[in-house]
């Protein structure tokens, strides 16, 4: 229970303001991290969608070139293309949010003359497949990296929307309740004061 003097009245109201203004900053904070929220998630659905397109023709032109070149020449190409993309971690930050980003070694799209088979006796199906495989690995490598940024944000607006909610919804009304029941009280106080006044006035003028 918080003594009902005028110090701590005093003391409540400051720590009121305070509480406003942390709220402000807050909420002008998260409208920042929504901005970018929405900048990379507009990007982000768009890439999937183009991802899932991608596959989509992959898939038929490696299908027609199963039927073409034979399945056993496609996991002979498949066995002697192997290789491993090297990625690494960076740390980075966005808005004062540090998250890890994913980052390529190498491209995995590679031209024709690259590519460990002789590319003059296949199929152009099959060129295309390839070349619409390394796209894809490309774009989900890049995904990747947004997804990350894109998580890091979700949980630093979860984070801010819970603490604007507990300041607003617990901590002001219960600053805005002792304030007015001190408040009440003091007043209360100066009534019977000035009541006791009057009334000391009035008994030391019927005495003279």
């Amino acid at each position: 229970m918080i003594q009902a003097t005028r110090t701590n009245l005093l003391l409540l109201k400051d720590r009121r303001r305070a509480v406003s203004n942390c709220t402000g900053i807050l909420k002008g904070r998260r409208q920042a991290l929504i901005k970018k929220f929405l900048e990379i998630g507009r990007p982000l659905l768009a890439s999937r969608e183009e991802t899932r397109r991608r596959y989509g023709r992959a898939i038929v032109e490696l299908q027609t070139s199963l039927g073409l070149e034979g399945k056993d020449y496609i996991a002979s190409l498949a066995l002697i293309s192997q290789r491993h993309l090297g990625v690494k971690l960076v740390n980075m930050n966005i808005l004062g949010l540090r998250y890890r980003d994913l980052q390529e070694v190498e491209s995995a799209s590679r031209s024709l003359v690259d590519r460990d088979y002789d590319y003059p006796a296949v199929t152009p199906h099959l060129d295309e497949a390839i070349q619409l495989f390394e796209l894809i690995v490309e774009e989900m490598l890049a995904m990747a990296r947004y997804e990350g940024m894109f998580r890091r944000l979700g949980e630093e607006l979860l984070r801010i929307t819970r603490r604007i909610r507990v300041l607003e919804e617990r901590v002001l009304p219960g600053l805005q309740r002792d304030i007015r029941e001190i408040s009440h009280y003091l007043a209360e106080r100066e009534r019977e004061a000035y009541y006791r006044l009057k009334l000391f006035k009035r008994l030391t003028a019927q005495r003279r």
